[in-house]
């Protein structure tokens, strides 16, 4: 019989790469982590790592078992959500990520409607990039969480996690209101972009490439309020999803672009039909229905 808490290791070292790093994501020392892998080996009774120098990689045997060992840990999921199921009302930790713009706009409504209709639910909300959630997911530090991706950067899914549609929204070029129009005017203008590395950058610099020019960064901010404020003061141009419009400073013009963004609410493999889950998203649902295009 494999031990299931030792089978999420292996999962978890397929994906983050080092030991070191799966430790830090249990709170445990690396020496407990190659201790737990080793009595796994030993349980399956073949070498699940290859060691190279201070580096681990997977033996056939230990692709094998990860690619079961995730839909084991996915059954385990809905295993958990059919008991849960069995329950009168809602209770216990709902844990919810989303990104800042989401946490402003969609979810100060949605956790109004989760008290009142399931007061025993106790919502726990943190702000985070949705580049953090899978991890958080998979790591059960959330439950429940938004992701993101753009029509013209697209995000490669999680085998762990499922997702259901949440919105599709216009990007919009944001232009102080004395600006002049298209994507194309921006070549010479002040940039204002998200910091390097996450997916608003990168969407910044495809779009204005595709445009014909790499955008002239002055500004760095990750908050589309900020972004905003600063768009109104003149100080450059930037991309903007719709959701961050509903109340743009004055002294902002904004022109739509054919770029869109999706957004997702995700959750791990099995968890769909979780109570907590599922009304999450039918309060989300309804919050999000006066932004872009529900789905």
């Amino acid at each position: 019989m494999l031990d299931v808490r030792r089978l999420r290791l292996l999962c978890d070292l397929a994906r983050l790469d080092t030991i070191n790093a799966v430790a830090q994501a249990h709170m445990y020392t690396p020496s407990a982590v190659s201790q737990q892998l080793s009595a796994l080996e030993r349980e399956v009774g073949l070498p699940l790592l290859e060691r190279t120098g201070r580096r681990v990689a997977l033996t056939p045997a230990g692709r094998v078992l990860v690619q079961h060992g995730e839909s084991v840990l996915a059954a385990l999921e809905q295993t958990t959500t059919a008991i849960a199921a069995l329950a009168t009302g809602l209770s216990g930790p709902l844990r919810i990520g989303a990104f800042p713009t989401a946490v402003r706009t969609l979810l100060p409504a949605t956790l109004v409607a989760l008290a009142e209709r399931h007061p025993g639910l106790e919502l726990m909300v943190t702000e985070l990039d949705p580049a953090a959630v899978p991890d958080a997911l998979r790591e059960h530090r959330l439950d429940v969480g938004l992701l993101h991706d753009y029509d013209v950067v697209p995000v490669k899914p999680d085998p762990m996690l499922d997702a259901v549609p949440l919105l599709d929204e216009t990007v919009y070029l944001a232009l102080p209101s004395t600006g002049s129009g298209s994507l194309r005017d921006q070549r010479d203008a002040d940039w204002i972009v998200a910091s390097p590395g996450t997916l608003c950058h990168d969407v910044t610099l495809h779009v204005c490439r595709a445009a014909g020019f790499t955008p002239r960064a002055r500004h760095q901010a990750d908050d589309f309020t900020t972004v905003l404020a600063l768009v109104a003061a003149g100080q450059g141009v930037s991309l903007v999803p719709e959701l961050a419009t509903a109340k743009p400073p004055t002294g902002v013009w904004l022109v739509p672009l054919q770029t869109r963004r999706r957004t997702r609410i995700a959750y791990r493999r099995g968890a769909a039909t979780h109570p907590a889950v599922a009304a999450f998203i039918t309060e989300i649902r309804a919050a999000s229905s006066g932004f872009g295009d529900p789905r």
